[in-house]
């Protein structure tokens, strides 16, 4: 009978509507979840039956036919959180561990509220390991797919291999002999600088210029107490050396004779000898002469006085780029790469599976993620110190919400009006 259809259609409109309440409730209730996707209920019409007769059909109500994810690009909001990670475009993180649901493998997700652990690694908030590719000492990118540690590297020294110095010799000087146990007294100027040894440990270095008939000699000189063999207090030579200069004040020639003279740098305990190469400029002809040392008339002066080595450091700041490479600044000023994080592309990101804690599961209408870099293949780059909020719109889930109340309320209509007619149905037999 079609008044018993009709309460079966009544009854199957309040459940898609209540299904749509649902939706629209779990879309609102995470409006401020981080890199949440909005969904909403697909519906479709029950089976019909045809009329007697052969006239029509009539259908048997509608039914929930799908919930489907809206996979739009949320706006970003700035953390400054270095870690804080947003993808801007197509993509998820991947993160392994164990789910909330006790399950444990690689996850995908759009929240990037990361933070390192204290094992050191890159983690989201439930612990959840961030996947990337690894880096060597040096800074290199391996190649190598794993869980991102961050947190502990540390910045082994180098050792000064090079010594640069830009500066003007007075052309007015007079000339004096150096006497290494007096370097002060029997020099013309000094200039200083640290060098480090292969422990990473420091030693002052000043360099001597003393006037010569011929040009100039130069000393380089450290404390004792640093080189094998040294006394404390007591300066020992590590490099010495002569320089030339043409009427024009240009350099036109520089000597390195440790190696002659039976002078090298001995730090103790460390690399013995240590090489050193000063570099006082590129002599003419050949060179400009200008670019180190030069003899002009005028007070002697230093420049620029460098060196390449440094101390051990430890992690002081990561910074991220928008490609994901994780830069380590150490407290010795160096900087290295520590590690890339990686961004997986799905091809059907749409049919994932919700896990709950922000994270998807693969599944087999999703297709496989495929990892790689930011920017690359179609990926979204990343923005560090942001993090990108839920893509609800809540103007659009109040007018959904008034739209299934009303469907709710004509449905119950429905059955009332139906359960009225049956009663008039019965009373004819009074």
């Amino acid at each position: 009978m079609s008044l018993l259809t009709s309460l079966t259609s009544g009854t199957s409109g309040l459940s898609s509507a209540s299904s749509e309440l649902a939706v629209i409730g779990d879309n609102i209730a995470n409006a401020n979840t981080v890199g949440f996707k909005s969904e909403r209920a697909v519906f479709e019409d029950q089976l019909a039956q045809s009329v007697i007769g052969g006239s029509g059909q009539i259908g048997l109500g509608s039914h929930l036919q799908a919930v489907t994810k809206t996979m739009t690009q949320g706006s970003l909001s700035t953390t400054g959180v270095a870690t804080d990670l947003a993808l801007q475009g197509d993509g998820f993180f991947e993160v392994a561990g164990t789910a909330s649901d006790g399950r444990t493998g690689t996850y995908l997700t759009r929240a990037g509220q990361f933070t390192v652990s204290a094992e050191g690694y890159l983690v989201n908030q439930a612990g959840l390991r961030v996947q990337g590719y690894g880096a060597d000492t040096v800074g290199n990118l391996t190649g190598a797919l794993g869980d991102l540690q961050v947190g502990n590297a540390t910045s082994q020294p180098f050792a000064t291999a090079g010594v640069t110095v830009r500066a003007n010799l007075d052309a007015s000087a007079t000339a004096v002999a150096f006497d290494p146990n007096d370097p002060s007294g029997t020099s013309n100027f000094s200039t200083s600088t640290t060098v480090y040894d292969s422990l990473g440990a420091s030693h002052q270095v000043q360099i001597y210029y003393s006037r010569t008939a011929a040009g100039w000699d130069w000393n380089a000189m450290t404390d004792g107490g640093g080189v094998a063999g040294g006394t404390a207090g007591t300066p020992v030579r590590i490099a010495t050396g002569n320089v030339t200069f043409d009427a024009q004040g240009r350099l036109t020639s520089f000597n390195d004779t440790s190696g002659a003279a039976g002078v090298a740098f001995n730090p103790l305990n460390a690399t013995n000898p240590q090489p050193l190469a000063f570099n006082f400029g590129t002599p003419s002809p050949g060179g400009t002469g200008l670019d180190g040392i030069t003899q002009f008339a005028g007070s002697s002066v230093s420049t620029f006085v460098g060196q390449d080595g440094f101390a051990s450091g430890q992690l002081s700041a990561i910074q991220i780029d928008r490609t994901g490479t994780i830069q380590g600044v150490f407290s010795n000023g160096e900087t290295r790469a520590l590690g890339q994080v990686a961004v997986a592309k799905v091809p059907a990101p749409e049919q994932l599976e919700r896990m709950g804690g922000n994270l998807y599961a693969q599944t087999r209408d999703s297709g496989e993620p495929v990892l790689g870099t930011a920017g690359q293949g179609g990926r979204g780059y990343m923005s560090s110190g942001a993090l990108e909020q839920s893509n609800v719109d809540i103007a659009e889930q109040f007018v959904r919400m008034i739209a299934a109340q009303r469907a709710f309320q004509a449905n119950s209509k429905t059955i009332t009006t139906s359960d009225q007619l049956l009663a008039e149905l019965i009373q004819l037999k009074r």
